[in-house]
């Protein structure tokens, strides 16, 4: 059982908090370029396995490509995927791997998509308070921060009593 979504990363940003010397008001860079890249993921929570494609858009092109490689990296297996109602993933042209079922979440409901979290980590680890000068400085950073995420870590962040209770 794994849980996919996708999330745009790029050259604008959104400050955050941050800490400062007491009287001192912090400065933090800011730009609005909107240059993005999609990260398309899955997250297993029981064990913390994870998988990863950064991809240029969020359509139906470039699901059938995650999919065709998740379903490569797992052949041996059949992948439950838990995914929201995004349109592409119910596209008439989307094409699912024999070793790979989709399922959907109901709608407006991104507090059951436990990969969601993962998004929030990684911001937090990537993408604090900082300016990118190149859309590839941002990808570069996109794929250092996932790299760094363990699967103990994954695990940590995504597994709840729900979801382990499945496998009991």
């Amino acid at each position: 059982l794994m849980f996919q979504d996708e999330a745009g990363f790029g050259r604008i940003n959104k400050p955050k908090y941050c800490w400062a010397e007491k009287g001192v008001r912090p400065s933090v860079p800011c730009h609005h370029i909107r240059e993005y890249r999609y990260a398309y993921g899955t997250v297993e929570p029981n064990t913390g396995d994870s998988f990863f494609l950064i991809l240029p858009y969020n359509n139906t092109v470039c699901m059938n490509l995650f999919l065709k490689e998740l379903s490569c990296k797992y052949r041996d297996d059949i992948i439950l995927v838990v995914c929201d109602g995004a349109a592409w993933h119910k596209s008439n042209s989307l094409e699912i791997p024999s070793n790979i079922e989709l399922f959907y979440l109901p709608p407006a409901t991104p507090e059951m998509n436990p990969i969601e979290q993962i998004w929030k980590e990684i911001r937090k680890r990537g993408f604090r308070n900082e300016i990118f000068a190149t859309l590839d400085k941002v990808i570069d950073r996109l794929c250092d921060t996932i790299d760094s995420l363990s699967t103990l870590t994954v695990k940590s962040i995504t597994c709840r009593s729900w979801i382990e209770s499945i496998f009991i």
